[in-house]
């Protein structure tokens, strides 16, 4: 029956009994007659038509209309079951007596008992009815109470039972429900309905403790189950609610709180405390497994009384006497338990509910830091009953002390724990392996402070151990100097190796007098600085820029050596790849004429150690010393010197294990990329020159490779080049550029022709669907063989599409700009290096300088007597352009005739195109030299340039490779390459 609007109208709210749900409102607007007396006629009101009846309901209305909605069966059907069901096939199936869902049960209780808790709370004022038998919303009308009742708990102790019962009282009065006809509309909280009054209570009440009185009298406690009901039940009834006894006592005292924070490495959810009564049932430490974190609690003595942190202001601690028992009604002080809580935030303990976790290394170093303080605030620190191990939480000190002697640094020292004193190196397989826990004399576990895993790991990894003492090599000052900057060990060295920290004002050496030529400025401070850690026996790395020189000052240290009388009769044995050979005894022929050279490469060498001793130094391969291994570690070298080094950069290989076999008074290697694919790289070869500067390779991979490749840590970065740096010099040509001439670069762009276009669009999105497919599915890591793949053949489009497809017949826009660049240097009379990665696109290049009918001189890896080669272009004058490619091509190649420089097709790694430039700039260069190198628009190479200053922050600090980006790049740098 509709209401209208038009018309007076009142909204009330009707209370009934669900049969599953419990009491339930329903809210109605009822027509009013000329009277303003309600009429029969009423309608529902929801929250979907409760803004027609808007003028006569308040905003409190629009607040119970929409908790009424939500409690409806059909609501609460929808909350808990998201799939379609009839509402009789849920609630039988829910509430079924034996196969009903009770936890389902409950947990639709609590929703319903909630939103009946608000309603409750909002109906003061209202109209509020009991809804009749035939659904009419006005048959009874009840009020709600204006004030709160209290309820009073009863205890009666008999000599065999315990009756309990509560009373009601409001305002001053009993109120007598037992019996009455109440009944409980909702329990938590709880509301009852007495004679037609809606009464709330006190001190939140549970109504499922007042629900057994409303037709009983008294609940009887037999005498056998009394002690666990006066714990679990009666306990909490006096630290909440107002509690009348007879035949036992409740005491209410008022202690100050001591503070005791109890830590155990095993979280209880009761936590055992010593008190006053107990202190001779001491703990004993159990063999459960304890965590790896510590559990803090914290708790309050009140008197006698140990009391947890929790909210209450009272709290209850029950005493069974010998014929009675006495609730001690605890008046807490909640004020002062807070100050302590804030005390313990202070310090960085976070207590929330009682209760700290903190990890084992933290907590301990915690309690160190802490422990002498928390005492003279009161506080009492102790171990919990349920913690399964020992712990000391004393004092920890440690003293470190480092000696140079003659032959290696002395590291002795001592750990106190409390009483103890422990000598520092057996702390070394603990800090290794991170082991925290260490065991003293008398059985307890002491944890080693977290930072000793940082500030002594170095120590103890580079460190040998002889019968609990240990010793370090000497080219280890880096570390020592750092130990002792750091306050973390007291050092004793000499002054003679003081200086070793800082090379640049080592002293000046005389040049040989069979030295031809000058050296410059900066070379001869390398050359000093050779002398330098030859006079310390130390390995040394000459790491400059490509065409800085490194030869000629080697060959000048190797030609005072046999002035000098150092090399005592002993050869140096030079190693580097075939193709340098003849530079090397090229370059000795001009500058050390005096240096007796024995080539020892070829099919036909005679393999007999004997006769070096009629030779200064021996010039070889790695091949060959990798085939001559056994002859060769047969004889003791002056020097062994690696050139290209990074060609041992895989310290398993056959050849990283042949050098690594040779003997020798001296180590030296040379390289311009110390560093090409992998941090390893360089473990490799600093590990040739001075043997367990970085550790062991296991060691090395764990602290150094995985932090600064895959975490990008530039704190072990820079701890990385700390400790190599006393053996490393390098100087980049940017630093003695006054020396060079001047080199000048740029970018020139090329256009696709539309054939090319159309066949470099359709292989891009081929690969781009597949890898970023890929990446959906397994990752970046399992796509990097596919991408190189994808990534080199757009290259090669860029280039020429011929590259990728023979069929192809069609022009590329790259190789006609190439081409006309090459005719125009060539008619202006200079000369230019060519270089390229592929092969395939110097074949393109060739085909087309034919046609043109111009002359070239080619090198590529299949090229033999390359050095004929170079030679022909440096002296013959008409010979103007060189094709080489760029892995042949990439080191030991002097081209100073060559004043132009064309990269075909740049890559990921900068340092590989320098090293290409640097064939023409190098020492010996008149002339400005000009770089151009060719980007084709709008593709791959256009790309690489705008990610390569995001992307090469490893190659400028410790130089790498394509690969190494490759494996660097994000899913998004992937996108933007392929976009």
């Amino acid at each position: 029956m509709k209401v209208s609007t038009t018309q007076p109208f009142q909204i009330v709210y009707s209370l009934f009994e669900h049969e599953y749900l419990g009491y339930l409102f329903e809210s109605y607007v009822v027509q009013l007659n000329a009277k303003g007396q309600l009429t029969l006629q009423h309608q529902n009101v929801s929250a979907k038509n409760a803004a027609e009846f808007a003028d006569g309901l308040d905003a409190r209305d629009f607040e119970l209309i929409a908790l009424t909605d939500q409690i409806q069966q059909d609501a609460v059907i929808k909350e808990f079951w998201p799939k379609k069901i009839a509402t009789a096939d849920f609630f039988l199936k829910i509430y079924d007596p034996e196969k009903g869902d009770k936890g389902l049960q409950e947990r639709i209780a609590a929703y319903v008992q909630g939103r009946m808790g608000q309603l409750l709370d909002g109906l003061q004022g209202k109209l509020v009815f009991i809804m009749g038998k035939d659904g009419e919303p006005t048959w009874h009308e009840i009020k709600v109470a204006p004030e709160p009742a209290s309820v009073l708990f009863h205890f009666r102790r008999n000599p065999d039972n315990t009756h309990y019962f509560p009373t009601i009282q409001y305002r001053g009065q009993k109120l007598d429900f037992t019996g009455c006809g109440a009944v409980m509309v909702c329990c938590q909280p709880a509301w009852m309905l007495l004679n037609d009054v809606l009464h709330n209570f006190r001190n939140d009440v549970d109504g499922k403790k007042l629900q057994p009185f409303l037709n009983k009298k008294f609940i009887v406690i037999p005498r056998q189950v009394e002690d666990s009901y006066y714990q679990r039940f009666v306990a909490p009834l006096v630290e909440s609610f107002d509690v009348h006894a007879r035949g036992f006592d409740i005491r209410s005292e008022r202690y100050q709180a001591r503070p005791h924070l109890i830590f155990s490495d095993i979280p209880s959810s009761t936590v055992t405390y010593e008190t006053e009564a107990a202190t001779s049932s001491r703990r004993t430490a159990t063999t459960e497994a304890s965590s790896d974190h510590i559990h803090f609690d914290l708790a309050f003595r009140y008197g006698t009384h140990m009391v947890r942190n929790h909210d209450k202001r009272v709290s209850v601690q029950l005493e069974k006497t010998t014929d009675s028992y006495v609730f001690h009604r605890l008046i807490r002080n909640l004020e002062d338990e807070q100050e302590f809580i804030r005390a313990l935030q202070d310090r960085a303990l976070e207590v929330r509910n009682g209760r700290a976790v903190l990890e084992k290394a933290t907590a301990f170093k915690w309690l160190h830091s802490h422990a002498e303080e928390l005492a003279q605030m009161g506080f009492t620190v102790q171990q919990g009953s349920t913690s399964g191990k020992d712990y000391f939480i004393g004092q920890v000190t440690v003293t470190v002390g480092i000696t140079e002697t003659n032959d290696w640094f002395d590291v002795h020292g001592t750990v106190r724990f409390g009483e103890y004193e422990i000598p520092f190196a057996k702390l070394r397989p603990y800090i290794l392996q991170k082991r925290h826990e260490f065991k003293l004399p008398n059985g307890q576990i002491a944890i080693i402070p977290e930072e000793w895993f940082t500030q002594y790991l170095e120590l103890f990894a580079f460190s040998e151990d002889h019968h609990n003492s240990l010793t370090l090599r000497k080219h280890h000052v880096a570390l020592v100097s750092d130990l002792q900057n750091g306050n973390l060990a007291t050092v004793t060295m000499s002054r003679k190796l003081e200086r070793l920290r800082g090379f640049e004002t080592v002293e000046d050496q005389p040049l040989p007098a069979g030295f031809n030529g000058e050296l410059r400025p900066y070379q001869k401070a390398g050359y000093n600085w050779l002398h330098f850690v030859q006079d310390y026996h130390f390995g040394g790395c000459l790491a400059d820029d490509m065409g800085l020189g490194k030869t000629v000052q080697t060959l000048a240290m190797l030609m005072d050596r046999k002035e000098s009388g150092a090399a005592a009769g002993a050869a140096s044995l030079l190693v580097m790849p075939t193709s340098l050979v003849y530079n090397w005894l090229g370059e000795a022929q001009k500058f050390t004429p005096g240096l007796r050279i024995l080539t020892y490469t070829g099919t036909y060498r005679d393999k007999n150690v004997e006769q070096f001793a009629d030779y200064d130094v021996i010039l070889t391969s790695y091949g060959i010393v990798r085939l001559d291994a056994e002859l060769l570690k047969s004889y003791k070298f002056d020097y062994v010197i690696l050139d290209e080094s990074q060609a041992i950069k895989n310290p398993g290989s056959t050849t990283s294990q042949a050098v690594r076999g040779l003997v020798s008074r001296h180590r030296l290697i040379l390289t311009g990329t110390p560093v090409e694919n992998s941090t390893m790289d360089l473990w490799s070869q600093m590990s040739f020159i001075n043997p367990g500067l970085l550790g062991s390779q296991t060691f090395f991979r764990k602290e150094f490779l995985k932090p600064i490749e895959k975490d990008k840590d530039e704190v072990k970065m820079r701890r990385l080049h700390a400790l190599i740096k006393p053996f490393i010099l390098r100087r980049h040509k940017a630093q003695v550029a006054t020396e060079l001439p001047e080199k000048i670069e740029h970018l020139s762009y090329c256009r696709m022709t539309d054939e090319q276009q159309q066949c470099y669009e359709e292989t891009k999105s081929y690969y781009r669907n597949k890898i970023l497919q890929s990446i959906e599915e397994h990752g970046t890591a399992s796509t990097q063989f596919m991408l190189l793949q994808g990534l080199t053949k757009l290259r090669q489009i860029a280039n020429h599409p011929r590259m990728a497809d023979e069929t192809y017949e069609a022009e590329s826009g790259k190789l006609r700009e190439v081409v006309r660049m090459i005719r125009s240097v060539v008619s202006e009379g200079h000369k230019v290096l060519v270089f390229s990665q592929f092969v395939k696109h110097l074949d393109l290049v060739r085909h087309s300088l034919d046609e043109k009918q111009i002359e070239y001189a080619y090198l590529d890896g299949n090229t033999r007597e390359r050095h004929k080669e170079v030679a022909r272009f440096q002296e013959t004058e008409e010979l103007r352009v060189f094709l080489i490619s760029l892995k042949a091509g990439g080191v030991g190649l002097n081209l100073t005739a060559a004043d132009y420089v064309f990269i075909l097709d740049p890559w990921w790694n900068p340092a590989v195109e320098a090293q290409a430039v640097d064939r023409a700039h190098r020492i010996g260069q008149e002339k400005t030299v000009f770089t151009y190198k060719f980007i084709t628009k709008g593709t791959v190479e256009e790309k690489i340039l705008a990610l390569q200053n995001r992307k090469i922050q490893l190659v400028s600090d410790l130089i790498s490779t394509d690969e190494a980006i490759i494996k660097s790049l994000t899913k998004e740098d992937i996108e933007e390459l392929l976009g």
